[in-house]
Parts: C-alpha cells; sequence; structure tokens
C-alpha cells in the first residue's frame, strides 16, 4: 500500500478549487456534501456548476492567485488546462497545502476514491492514481450489493449505541447483540422503512437484557417476486433476501437459475402446482409459513412473476398478519410485462393500444370467469395468465363474443428464458399453431393488435441467435 487510505472531516474548513468546468464542478459538489467553505476560482464557471451555484458555502472569484492559497486544508486544481494547473500546484506547494491535480497522479499529495454514499456509511474505492476507471467499475458492482437503506441502518445503530451500553457493560454481549441485530428483522425493519417497527423491537430487546435475559430471536417471511424467470430480472431486495433466508419455499415457476442464487445453506422445500396437480394445498403452505417463521426462521417464499398480480400472495400474508408473523413483500417483474417485453410486444403503443388488462383464464373455482365487456373493449391489449390449457375455448370464446377473428395474438412460452418461444397467429388461428408447436409453459397469452410489432421488435431472439453463432466459432 502507498498511500493512507483516510476519511478527512472538512465541515466548516475552506477548500480550495482551481478550474470552471464539469472536473471542477465535481469537486466542489463532492466538498460542499462534506460540510466545507469552497472558494472556486476561475474566470467562469461552466454549467455544471448551476446546481450548486445556490449553495451559501460556495464562492466564486476571479483566476486564482497566490494568495488565496493561504488558509486552505487542501486544493484541487481542475482546469483542464497542463499550463494553469501547474502554475495553481506551484502556488499551492508554495503554501504548503496538500494538493490534488486532476488527471496528474506525479503532481498529486493525494488521489480521490470512487465513492459509494449511503451516509453514514460511505465505501471510498482507490487504485492508487492507476485505474481510476477500475475503481467506478468496481464502484458500480457495490451499487448492486449496499442498498440505499444501509445508510439508515447505520444511523439506527449509531442512535442507539449508548442505550445497549446502559443495558449491559459486557462488552462480548454487546458485540454479539449487535450481530444478532445486523443480520435479524430489526435491521430487515429498517432496511424496509419500517423505523417505527424496527424500534419498537429494539426497545423491546434491550427491555430483555435489562431484565438479565437473552434477545430472542424473531422470525419473519419474505414474499418475494422472481419474475418470470431470468435472474437478470431480481430485484437488488429480492437478491439480498435470498442470501439472508434459513429456509426457502419454491415452486415450478421458479427457474433452477434463480433458485441456484438462494443461500447456499439454507433449506430448500419444493410446494410446486401445476393445474390441478398441487404439490402442496395452498392452505398448507400459507400454515408452513407461519410455523417456520415462529421457530426462529427468516424464511424466503419465492414465487414466479410477482406474487400480488395472481400469485396469490395475498392469500398467504393474510394467514401471517392473524397470527402477528413480521414479513415483507419484494414485487417482482410480472409475466406481462417480463414475456411481452422479451418477445418485442408491446403492451401499449400510441399507434394500437391505449390501455391493457390482465386477467387469468382460472377463476376461484378454475372455470373461465371472465368480465367479457371488460375484455373485449377497442384500442386494448388483454394479457392472459394461466390459459395455456384452455387456449382453444378461450380463443372460441373471443369469437362467440363477437371479437374481430383476424385480431393478432401470440403466445410467449418460458418468456425471457433461455429456451423461449413466441406462437404468434389471430384469434382464430392462434390454439392451433399452439398445439402444433407443443408448448408446455408457462406461458402467457397477449391478444391485441401490438401482437403485429411481433416480427419487427424481436429483438431477443436475434441475440440469442448471435449468441449461438458465437459460441460455434
Amino acid at each position: 500500500m502507498q498511500a493512507l487510505p483516510i476519511f478527512l472531516k472538512l465541515k466548516g474548513k475552506r477548500v480550495v478549487v482551481v478550474g470552471g468546468g464539469t472536473p471542477a464542478a465535481r469537486k466542489a459538489e463532492m466538498a460542499l456534501r462534506s460540510g466545507a467553505i469552497v472558494d472556486v476560482y476561475c474566470r467562469e464557471l461552466g454549467e455544471d456548476f448551476r446546481s450548486i451555484a445556490d449553495n451559501p458555502n460556495l464562492r466564486h472569484a476571479r483566476p486564482v492567485e497566490a494568495a488565496d492559497m493561504d488558509g486552505a486544508t487542501l486544493v484541487w486544481c481542475a482546469t483542464e488546462d497542463d499550463t494553469v494547473d501547474r502554475r495553481a500546484h506551484a502556488l499551492a506547494k508554495a503554501a504548503g497545502v496538500t494538493v490534488n491535480v486532476a488527471d496528474r497522479p506525479e503532481l498529486c499529495d493525494f488521489t480521490m476514491a470512487s465513492i459509494l454514499d449511503r451516509s453514514p456509511l460511505v465505501v471510498a474505492i482507490g487504485t492508487e492514481g492507476a485505474s481510476p476507471i477500475l475503481g467506478r467499475m468496481l464502484k458500480a458492482r457495490l451499487e448492486t450489493e449496499i442498498p440505499a437503506g444501509y445508510g439508515r441502518l447505520a444511523a439506527f445503530v449509531g442512535e442507539r449505541r449508548e442505550a445497549l451500553e446502559h443495558a449491559t457493560k459486557s462488552s462480548a454481549e454487546r458485540r454479539r447483540f449487535w450481530e444478532r441485530l445486523l443480520e435479524g428483522p430489526i435491521a430487515e425493519m429498517v432496511l424496509a422503512g419500517q423505523d417505527g417497527a424496527a424500534a419498537s423491537a429494539f426497545d423491546a430487546e434491550i427491555a430483555t437484557l435489562d431484565m438479565g435475559g437473552k434477545a430472542t430471536h424473531q422470525g419473519e417471511v419474505y414474499l418475494v417476486g422472481a419474475g418470470p424467470g431470468d435472474p437478470d430480472l431480481l430485484t437488488f431486495r429480492a437478491l439480498r433476501l435470498m442470501q439472508r433466508a434459513d429456509v426457502v419455499l419454491y415452486d415450478r415457476l421458479v427457474s433452477d437459475e434463480i433458485i441456484n442464487l438462494v443461500r447456499r445453506d439454507a433449506e430448500r422445500i419444493f410446494v410446486g402446482k401445476q393445474r390441478n396437480n398441487h404439490a402442496v394445498p395452498q392452505d398448507e403452505i400459507s400454515q408452513m409459513l407461519v410455523d417456520l417463521a415462529k421457530q426462529g426462521k427468516r424464511v424466503l417464499r419465492i414465487k414466479g412473476g410477482d406474487p400480488f398480480i395472481f400469485g396469490r400472495g395475498g392469500e398467504e400474508i393474510e394467514l401471517l398478519a392473524e397470527n402477528n408473523v413480521p414479513f415483507q413483500v419484494v414485487p417482482g417483474v410480472t409475466a406481462a410485462s417480463g414475456c411481452s417485453a422479451y418477445a418485442g410486444i408491446p403492451l401499449t403503443h400510441r399507434d394500437h393500444a391505449q390501455a391493457c388488462l390482465f386477467v387469468t383464464a382460472h377463476g376461484k373455482d378454475g372455470q373461465i370467469d371472465t368480465d367479457w365487456e371488460a375484455v373485449l373493449r377497442p384500442n386494448q391489449t388483454v394479457a392472459i395468465y394461466m390459459g395455456l390449457a384452455l387456449l382453444d375455448s378461450l380463443m372460441k370464446a373471443f369469437i362467440a363474443r363477437g371479437a374481430d377473428p383476424h385480431t393478432p395474438a401470440a403466445v410467449v412460452d418460458n418468456g425471457t428464458r433461455a429456451n423461449q418461444r413466441v406462437v404468434t397467429g389471430t384469434i382464430a388461428t392462434l390454439a392451433e399453431k399452439a398445439s402444433a408447436a407443443a408448448l408446455r409453459g408457462p406461458t402467457i397469452i397477449i391478444v391485441g393488435s401490438v401482437v403485429s410489432l411481433h416480427d419487427k421488435l424481436d429483438w431477443f431472439t436475434g441475440r440469442k441467435a448471435a449468441s449461438v453463432a458465437q459460441k460455434s466459432e
């Protein structure tokens, strides 16, 4: 290590920035966020200063002179003019001030890190000036691993350190307490924005310690939408909770690639359901979530698509709520949105559809139970879930109720996955074409003139073909 990474307190201190362009604006903005008083020296400020121009701690003066360096804590030279930057560097060195010259590592007393700001949690990545671009790339990766809520979590912990010190004098017990909190449901409440619930739970844990007891381990359920299949469509929160779970309940709609992202040592329970073949009845699944959480476990209930769109997620959390089991819901990309996007079929388009209707082919008793007046409105796309087995009767029902038999329609099979297939036709021909293709599902059915755009906008098939071609070369 050739440079010491430190966090320098600049609040109320004077910082000099030489330059008026984009690099100078970024340096000035960073110093202002740290609470510094920033003096910018240049003929005029560029457009990038507009967002910070009204900051009372920002002052602008004429080109820099030697006396301007007096009293500065540090200096940034960022004019993008090598001659001017070198002169400013010489003035700073003569005044004994720590200085950084943009893109000139040999003239820098310090280098700037790529900063991930989750204040009060701050992560800085430095390359000692060797490759700032690499630092930015690593920062981008950390952006996906450290959600914004971690800043709130750091603040939550900091505000309660004194309370824990009063509750126990044992440093070992305090350390174990913080480890449990940061890995447990209280931390999850903070990350989910449930600050009030987190504060109450913390107070309850502290009260237990005050009475000489040990902190309890409260279970929790994570109801997570996995999207239609492509693991790249998972949300950051979904990935984080998948790595925290002690046990996971999953079904056939969740792809193997997604299940492989779950914590390796988590217990896995398959509760898959198919039409008329329920491996585990819904009531048993809901009760299982309650029972596992009451054992103190972090339970991941992961479902294909979005759990609140024909995913019966509402039924599951109703029972959790009745039993006072903590839970949180993470939405996922629903099948209609994901599959249509990967099929090159926009659900809405100004020339084709100004509305989109999501319907399920199955009513509560397993029969078609559809509001046909709403379904058959003009200038509308209809996305039908769980309709493959009933496709023939569905399409005949469209026609019987007055739909134009020539209306474009499509079936997207295994949408967003590597084995995605799209069958297009009309409502008069789609069932026969889908049968000939021997589709197995899961599928989404799309009805409406937007389907006619598939051939023109089918980007995913072209990408797959290009990928196969590269592998064969």
